[in-house]
C-alpha cells in the first residue's frame, strides 16, 4: 500500500495537469485547484491514516474530477465517490446495513449514467437524499463516530445544497452560468479542506476519551464499566474481558468466560496490557477502535480503572480485616468482663460473706460494714457484667437494671436470645442511657423497648426529662457509639430541649 501511495503522487500530478490542459484550458486554474485539492489532500490523508479509508476515497474523487476534465461523460462521475466519503466518514466504511450500502452504490450508478446525473430533478432527489442519509448516519451512530459524523453531517449539507440549487436554479430558467460552476467548485475544495483537517486534527477522539474519563469518575450507578465504554465509543456490543492469572482466562464482570471472535470475523480484539503482562481485553466492532490514538487512551482508561479496582479490592479487605479485628477485642473485652464479674463473685464475694458471718457474734459493726462492702462489690461485678445476661438473657437482665434505677423504668422486651457481643451492646447502651438520665435528665420516669425484626435488632431508650443532651459531650456515649458500630450497627441520640432524650441503637442480630 505504501508503495501505491508513492507511485499516485506523481501519477496524479501528471494526471491532473495533462486533463486540464486539454480539456478546459478556459477553466484550468478552477478545475486544476479543486481536482489537486481532492488528489493531494486524499493521499495525504491516506498517509496519515492509513486505517481510514477516507483519504482514498478522496484521492478517487480527485481522479474522478480530473477524467471529468477530458471526457464529457465523465462530467459528473466525481459525485460518486464524493457521496462515499460523505456517507462512509471518517472510517471510509460503509454499514453492514442493506440501507447503507444500497445508498453507495445508487450513488456511483447515478454518477456513472450521464443522461441521469445530467437531469435535474435527479439531481435534486440525489442532494436530498444524501443530505437525509448523512443525517440518518449522524443520529444512529454514537461514540466518537458520532463526533465524527457531524463534520461529514455539515459537509454533506453544504454539497447538497449547492447541488440542489444549481438544479432548482436551471429549472427555474435562472441562468447561473460560471458563477454556479466557482460555487461548485469552491465548496467541493472546503469539503476536502474541512474532512481532511477534521481526521487528522479533529478533537472528536479526545472528546470521546475526556468524556469516557469524566464517566469512569461518576458513582457506580452510572452502570458498569462495560456500559460506559460502550456508551463511549459508541458500540452497544462491545465486550470487557478480565484476565485471571490463576485461571489462565479472561472472564466478564459477572465472573462468566469471554468467547473471543474467530479470525476473520468483523468483530476486532483489542489487548490491554501492564508492563507486558494481560490485563484485560475488547472485544468490539472492528471499526470501532481504528484510531491509535483511541486505543492507547481507552488502554490507559483501563488500566487506571483495573488498577483502581484492585486498590479498591485491597482496601475492602483491609476494612474487614480492621471489623473483624475490632470485633474480636469487643469480644474478647466482654469476655474478659465475664471472667472477671465471675472471679468477684465466686471469689471475693463469697469470702466476705464467709468473714462476716465469722465475726457476726463477735462486732456487729464491723459485720455490718462487710456487709456493706459486700452489696458495693456485688454491685460493682454486675456494673463489670450482670450475670444474668449470660445465664438468662437480654430481657431478664434488663429488668434487673431497671430495677436498680432510681425512676421508674418500664421494660418491653422479648424473651428472645441474640448473639453474646449483640446482647452485651444492647445491655449497655441501656445501661449507661439509665446513668445519664438518673444523673442529669431530671426525668420521672423512662422506657426500654428491644425489638427485631429483618436481621436488626433495635434498642430504644427514652426518658421524660429536660433534654437537650448533646452525645459529643459524652466519653460514655462515644465509647458505645464504637461499640455497636464495630458490631456493624448504629447508634443516634435524639434529644430536644425540652423533650426528653432518646437514644436508638441497632444491631445486626444474626
Amino acid at each position: 500500500m505504501r508503495g501505491l501511495r508513492h507511485v499516485l503522487w506523481p501519477a496524479g500530478l501528471a494526471f491532473g495537469i495533462a486533463a486540464e490542459w486539454i480539456g478546459r484550458p478556459d477553466l484550468l486554474a478552477l478545475d486544476a485547484i479543486t481536482g489537486f485539492t481532492l488528489v493531494g489532500l486524499g493521499l495525504t490523508a491516506w498517509s496519515r491514516r492509513p486505517q481510514s479509508r477516507a483519504g482514498l476515497i478522496m484521492a478517487a474523487a480527485g481522479f474522478a474530477w480530473l477524467l471529468g476534465s477530458v471526457w464529457s461523460w465523465a462530467v459528473y462521475l466525481n459525485r460518486g465517490p464524493l457521496a462515499h466519503l460523505l456517507l462512509s466518514y471518517p472510517t471510509g466504511r460503509i454499514s453492514s446495513s442493506r440501507l447503507g450500502r444500497g445508498a453507495v452504490v445508487a450513488a456511483y450508478a447515478y454518477a456513472a449514467v450521464y443522461p441521469v446525473a445530467g437531469n435535474d430533478y435527479a439531481t435534486i432527489a440525489f442532494a436530498l437524499a444524501l443530505v437525509a442519509l448523512a443525517m440518518q448516519r449522524y443520529f444512529v451512530s454514537g461514540g466518537p463516530e458520532r463526533r465524527a459524523r457531524l463534520a461529514a453531517l455539515a459537509t454533506a449539507t453544504a454539497f447538497g445544497l449547492v447541488l440542489a440549487l444549481d438544479a432548482t436554479a436551471r429549472l427555474a430558467d435562472v441562468g447561473a452560468g460560471r458563477a454556479a460552476l466557482w460555487a461548485y467548485d469552491l465548496v467541493v475544495c472546503l469539503v476536502a479542506v474541512a474532512l481532511f483537517a477534521d481526521l487528522l486534527w479533529g478533537r472528536w477522539t479526545q472528546a470521546t476519551v475526556t468524556g469516557l474519563v469524566v464517566d469512569l469518575g461518576e458513582p457506580a450507578a452510572a452502570g458498569t464499566l462495560r456500559d460506559r465504554l460502550a456508551r463511549a465509543l459508541g458500540d452497544p456490543t462491545l465486550e470487557v474481558g478480565y484476565w485471571l492469572p490463576d485461571q489462565n482466562r479472561y472472564v466478564d464482570e459477572a465472573g462468566r468466560p469471554v468467547e473471543f471472535p474467530a479470525a476473520g470475523a468483523e468483530r476486532a480484539i483489542t489487548p490491554i496490557e501492564e508492563d507486558g503482562e494481560p490485563v484485560a481485553a475488547l472485544v468490539h466492532d472492528g471499526a470501532v477502535l481504528d484510531d491509535p490514538a483511541l486505543v492507547s487512551a481507552v488502554a490507559s482508561a483501563m488500566r487506571l480503572v483495573v488498577a483502581n479496582a484492585r486498590l479498591q479490592a485491597e482496601v475492602r479487605e483491609r476494612v474487614k480485616e480492621v471489623v473483624a479485628s475490632r470485633r474480636r477485642i469487643v469480644e474478647s473485652a466482654d469476655e474478659q468482663r465475664r471472667r472477671l464479674e465471675l472471679e468477684l463473685r465466686e471469689g471475693a464475694e463469697r469470702r466476705l460473706t464467709r468473714v462476716a458471718e465469722l465475726v457476726s457474734d463477735v462486732d456487729p459493726e464491723l459485720e455490718r460494714q462487710l456487709v456493706d462492702a459486700q452489696a458495693e462489690l456485688s454491685e460493682f461485678a454486675r456494673g463489670i457484667h450482670p450475670p444474668a445476661l449470660t445465664e438468662r438473657g437480654l430481657r431478664a437482665a434488663l429488668v434487673e437494671l431497671a430495677a436498680r434505677c432510681p425512676i421508674r423504668v418500664e421494660v418491653d422486651a422479648a424473651a428472645d436470645r441474640f448473639p453474646q457481643p449483640v446482647e452485651a451492646a444492647a445491655y449497655f447502651v441501656c445501661s449507661e442511657a439509665l446513668t445519664n438520665i438518673s444523673k442529669y435528665a431530671e426525668a420521672d420516669r423512662a422506657a426500654i423497648r428491644v425489638f427485631g425484626g429483618n436481621g436488626r435488632l433495635t434498642v430504644e431508650v427514652a426518658d421524660d426529662g429536660v433534654g437537650g443532651a448533646n452525645p459529643a459531650l459524652g466519653s460514655g456515649i462515644r465509647g458505645l457509639a464504637d461499640r455497636v458500630e464495630t458490631l456493624g450497627g448504629r447508634l443516634s441520640v435524639t434529644s430536644p430541649p425540652g423533650g426528653g432524650t432518646r437514644v436508638v441503637a441497632e444491631l445486626p442480630s444474626d
